[in-house]
């Protein structure tokens, strides 16, 4: 199952420079870093990223975190993916860019 972390694109450069991420502010502040589900990332970036440009998409295969993944109870209950160590460049299946069309991030095939 692919999870998903929405960048802004100094947060992929430094993955991309270090090889590993502890993740944005909000993740440092909370000790994890939060992903969503394919059914939960627009929201997410419509909650989180309201008209913020130069976002990248991050696609993480979920059964490769082992159990330093965790599916805890937020945003209305729902159980969101958080990740309890740095990203690393190799947990990454792919990115793509996340352009604002008419103020609305347009999203990619996710599959």
């Amino acid at each position: 199952m692919l999870i998903y972390k929405i960048l802004r694109a100094p947060e992929w450069d430094a993955l991309q420079a270090d090889g590993s991420t502890e993740g944005a502010p909000v993740d440092l502040a909370d000790g994890f870093i939060h992903f969503s589900t394919a059914a939960q990332v627009e929201e997410t970036a419509l909650k989180h990223f309201a008209d913020v440009p130069g976002l990248l998409l991050v696609a993480v295969d979920a059964d490769g975190l082992g159990d330093n993944l965790r599916w805890e109870p937020s945003r209305g209950g729902d159980l969101f993916p958080h990740l309890y160590r740095p990203l690393r460049d190799s947990d990454v299946v792919w990115h793509r860019p996340l352009p604002l069309v008419d103020g609305l991030h347009h999203f990619p095939d996710m599959g």
